[in-house]
């Protein structure tokens, strides 16, 4: 009964957005971003510590107003996943979405071999999916099933509609290694913690788990790595979609042939377009957590250099 409740309130609030035009909807989401921010002050303290630890030069004005412009984007987010069906489609797309690296992205999307698309949670990466999937360059995702049954499949039904597909986040291996096989895009997000024994890199100035697997698909095979970000530019409802960096396993540098310096390489990319536009990122996002079990001489001679 629960979940049903709770599936009617989410198809409520959409139908409610729907009736909206994109500007009453920056206005609602503005609303929002002041009452999470100044009033509720919803994670603030998560907040707080992720952001004064990568910019401890920060004042309190300063954090005050990237808070409430990161929730901002979140709310913009939420409501542009629910309106995109209806106001981009494909002989209009242009209008809404900028592509600076337009040639570099498709040649890449277009290759015969597999793609690693690596995003973090910046911006709006299910716009990136939609569009890719609605230029008939369909992707593959992994990520963890919602705890509600109806609201997971109407997620992934609107996912798998403009060619998204998303793949459990256990058990999937076979499923991966099957579509990487046959030359799919497989978009990932990097940012995820990977827990004590993960490959632990430096992510925004701070110690960062990363799973290895994202790394090892191009090192084993014969996937590229693309770096991509979707965020959102200064109109509502109109985005940039970038790519800061391709690692290609045909002419990737010894420097980048083993897993740690690989994931370290595609943080370093995400952590510039972070600092390009600080107030994108999920600062509530826990992505700093446990520190690692130990650290080799290897890992801290790095680190020191």
């Amino acid at each position: 009964m629960r979940w049903l409740v709770e599936y009617a309130a989410a198809r409520t609030v959409i139908a409610f957005i729907q009736l909206l035009t994109i500007r009453q909807c920056a206005a609602v989401a503005r609303f929002f971003a002041w009452l999470a921010a100044d009033v509720i002050k919803f994670r603030r303290k998560v907040i707080s510590e992720n952001l004064m630890a990568v910019y401890p030069d920060l004042t309190s004005v300063e954090l005050q107003g990237i808070t409430r412009d990161m929730w901002y984007h979140l709310a913009m987010m939420v409501i542009e996943v629910v309106l995109v069906p209806r106001k981009v489609h494909l002989t209009n797309w242009q209008r809404y979405i900028r592509i600076p690296d337009e040639r570099l992205i498709t040649e890449r999307m277009i290759d015969y071999r597999p793609l690693i698309a690596v995003s973090g949670h910046f911006g709006n990466f299910e716009m990136g999916g939609y569009v890719t999937g609605l230029l008939g360059m369909g992707s593959y995702s992994v990520a963890r099933a919602l705890d509600n049954p109806y609201l997971d499949r109407f997620i992934n039904d609107f996912r798998k509609k403009y060619g998204q597909y998303v793949l459990p986040k256990d058990g999937s291996a076979g499923e991966i290694q099957h579509q990487l096989a046959q030359g799919s895009i497989l978009a990932l997000l990097g940012d995820q913690h990977a827990g004590t024994k993960g490959c632990w890199i430096d992510f925004l100035g701070r110690p960062a788990a990363c799973h290895k697997a994202i790394a090892l698909f191009t090192l084993n095979g014969n996937a590229p790595m693309a770096v991509m970000y979707c965020k959102h530019r200064r109109e509502p409802f109109r985005f940039e979609i970038g790519c800061p960096g391709i690692a290609d396993p045909k002419a990737l540098p010894e420097s980048l042939r083993d897993v740690t310096a690989l994931t370290q390489w595609y943080n370093d990319r995400m952590a510039d377009a972070i600092h390009a536009d600080r107030s994108q990122y999920w600062w509530l996002h826990k992505r700093w957590k446990e520190k690692p079990v130990r650290q080799t001489k290897k890992h801290r001679d790095g680190r020191a250099a």
